[in-house]
C-alpha cells in the first residue's frame, strides 16, 4: 500500500521549515514542482517522484483531524493547525521513510504531531535518509500525484488509513479520470472506511472501491461484488452462469441501533447581486442539531470556519462552472453535508445532501421536519426534498460491508413544483395520510408523510406518490 504521512503542525510552515523537511533525503534527492507549484516532489536522480508534498492547508475547524485520522491525532491546544500531507511512491520502502522523516522534521520545528505516529522515518529524522542509488518507477505523463497506476481504462489509487477522505489529491484524481473517460479505482485493506463525501462522489461517477480480502481476493466495498483484474481494470468476476457472487466478508451483516437521518434537497434562487448562498443548509442544520455548521471547504479536511459569505464568493468566482463543497459539524453531533452550487438557465441551484448521525438511544428529531420544510419552502426557494432514515454508523463513515439502504420517511414539494403539477392533484394523492400544506394559499408547498421510515412499504408509498405527481405533469 502507498503510505500517506501527515504532519499536523501548530505553526504555519514557512519556507525555511519546508526546506529543512525537504533536506531529509540529503543531497541525492532532487526537488521538483507540479500542478503550477501546488505540489512539491522529492525525486530520484532521473527526476521520478519518490514523495509528493501538497501545499499546507490551515484547518480552523476543531476535531477534523480526529474525525479523519482517529482519536488523538489532533495536536493539543485550541489554535488552528496546519495539515501537510506527504505521499510516498508505491513499492519504494526508502520513499516511505523519506515521507516520515519530512513530516517529523516539520513537527520538530513547528510543533505538532505526525500521523501515523509510528510511520517509518520518524525516529532519528534529524539525520537524512540514505537515498543513494534509490530509484522510483516511471510515472505516466498523464498521471496525477495521487495516482499509483494509470491504464487506458482506470486510474488506481492505493489508500491505507482509518477513513478515506475526499482530499484535494483524491478530488483532483477523480476529476482527471472523469475527463479522460477512465474509472477511478480506490484500493484499500478491509479495515478502511470511506468518509461520507467520498462515498457519495464515488457513487456518482464511474468508479470502484476495491477492498482486499483474504477469502476472495478483491470485492467492491459498496456493492459486495467479487472483483478480478482484467484488461487493466478491476471488473466483476462472473461464474459459469454469468453471475457475480457477493463476497462473504461483505455479506456478514452486523445489526446496529445507530441511525442516520438523510435529507436530500434542491433550492433555486434568482441570480440577484445580493444573493447569499448556504441559507437552506444553515436552516436545516439548526433545526436538526440545534447549532450552526462548524466548517466547510472544497475538500477534506474542511478547514474553513463556516461562512455563507465566503461560500457565495467562491461560487461566484467559479461560475458558470459548478462548485462542490463539504460542510461539517462538531464532534458532539456528527453531521456532514455536501453542497453543489450550479448555475442554470432558471437561476442558481443548490443541491444538498445533509446526513446527521444518532447513537443507540438517541432519537432523530423527526417531529422537526414539517416545520423545517415550511421554512425551506417559504424562505429558501425549496424545489424538492426527500427525508430518509437508515440503520448505519453514527460517525457517518461507510464500512466495507453491507448496510441496509435508507428508507423514505417524507417528501416535500416546493411551491413552483406544485404549480407545475397542478395544485388540485398535488394536494389530493393516493397516500393514506393527507399532505401538510406549507406556506400561504397563494403559493403553497406540500409535505407528504410516507410511513415510519423503517419498512419496505415506505418505498412502495414513495413510488406511488412519484407516479401520481408525474402523471399530472404528463397530462
Amino acid at each position: 500500500m502507498t503510505k500517506d504521512v501527515i504532519a499536523l503542525t501548530r505553526r504555519m510552515p514557512d519556507a525555511m521549515s519546508v526546506l529543512a523537511g525537504l533536506l531529509a533525503g540529503g543531497p541525492d534527492v532532487r526537488v521538483d514542482t507540479v500542478g503550477d507549484g501546488a505540489v512539491i516532489q522529492l525525486c530520484d536522480a532521473e527526476g521520478r517522484p519518490l514523495v509528493s508534498v501538497e501545499t499546507p492547508v490551515m484547518v480552523q475547524v476543531p476535531d477534523e483531524a480526529d474525525r479523519l485520522l482517529g482519536p488523538g491525532a489532533e495536536p493539543p491546544g485550541e489554535e488552528p493547525q496546519w495539515w501537510v500531507e506527504a505521499r510516498a511512491t508505491t513499492g519504494v520502502p526508502e520513499a516511505e521513510r523519506l515521507a516520515g522523516a519530512f513530516a517529523a522534521r516539520l513537527t520538530m520545528l513547528l510543533g505538532g504531531r505526525v500521523w501515523p505516529p509510528d510511520a517509518p522515518g520518524t525516529q532519528g529524522a534529524a539525520h537524512p535518509v540514505d537515498m543513494s542509488g534509490v530509484t522510483a518507477v516511471p510515472v505516466p505523463a498523464a498521471a496525477q500525484p495521487a495516482v499509483d497506476m494509470l491504464t487506458e481504462q482506470a486510474a488506481v489509487v492505493l489508500q491505507d488509513r482509518p477513513v478515506v477522505p475526499m482530499t484535494s489529491w483524491l478530488s483532483e484524481a477523480l476529476r482527471a479520470t472523469v475527463e479522460s473517460d477512465r474509472s477511478l479505482q480506490v484500493i484499500t485493506p478491509p479495515h478502511c472506511r470511506l468518509s461520507l463525501p467520498t462515498r457519495l462522489l464515488l457513487q456518482s461517477v464511474p468508479s470502484r472501491w476495491v477492498v482486499q480480502d483474504e477469502r476472495c481476493g478483491y470485492y467492491d466495498g459498496l456493492t459486495g461484488a467479487v472483483l478480478r483484474w482484467q484488461e487493466n481494470a478491476f471488473v466483476p468476476d462472473r461464474d459459469d452462469r454469468g453471475e457475480t457472487p457477493v463476497a462473504d466478508s461483505f455479506a456478514e451483516f452486523q445489526p446496529t441501533d445507530e441511525r442516520q437521518l438523510v435529507l436530500s434537497f434542491r433550492t433555486l434562487h434568482r441570480p440577484d447581486a445580493d444573493l447569499v448562498l448556504g441559507g437552506a443548509v444553515e436552516a436545516a442544520w439548526q433545526a436538526l442539531t440545534g447549532a450552526l455548521p462548524a466548517g466547510w471547504g472544497t475538500a477534506e479536511p474542511a478547514g474553513l470556519v463556516w461562512s455563507r459569505r465566503q461560500l457565495t464568493d467562491l461560487a461566484y468566482r467559479r461560475a458558470p462552472e459548478p462548485t462542490w463543497t463539504v460542510v461539517v459539524g462538531d464532534a458532539d453531533r456528527p453531521a456532514i453535508a455536501t453542497l453543489r452550487v450550479i448555475r442554470t438557465p432558471e437561476g442558481v441551484e443548490e443541491d444538498v445532501t445533509l446526513t446527521v448521525g444518532y447513537g443507540a438511544g438517541e432519537k432523530p428529531p423527526l417531529e422537526a421536519l414539517p416545520e423545517l420544510a415550511a421554512e425551506l419552502v417559504t424562505g429558501h426557494g425549496l424545489k424538492t426534498m426527500l427525508c430518509q432514515l437508515r440503520a448505519a454508523r453514527r460517525d457517518l463513515t461507510a464500512p466495507a460491508r453491507f448496510e441496509r439502504p435508507p428508507m423514505p420517511y417524507a417528501f416535500v414539494l416546493g411551491a413552483a413544483e406544485v404549480r407545475e403539477a397542478g395544485r388540485e392533484l398535488a394536494s389530493r394523492t393516493p397516500l393514506a395520510r393527507t399532505p401538510v400544506q406549507l406556506g400561504p394559499d397563494a403559493a403553497p408547498g406540500f409535505y407528504y408523510p410516507l410511513g415510519d421510515g423503517e419498512s419496505e412499504e415506505c418505498w412502495e408509498t414513495f413510488g406511488g406518490l412519484v407516479r401520481h405527481l408525474r402523471g399530472a405533469e404528463a397530462s
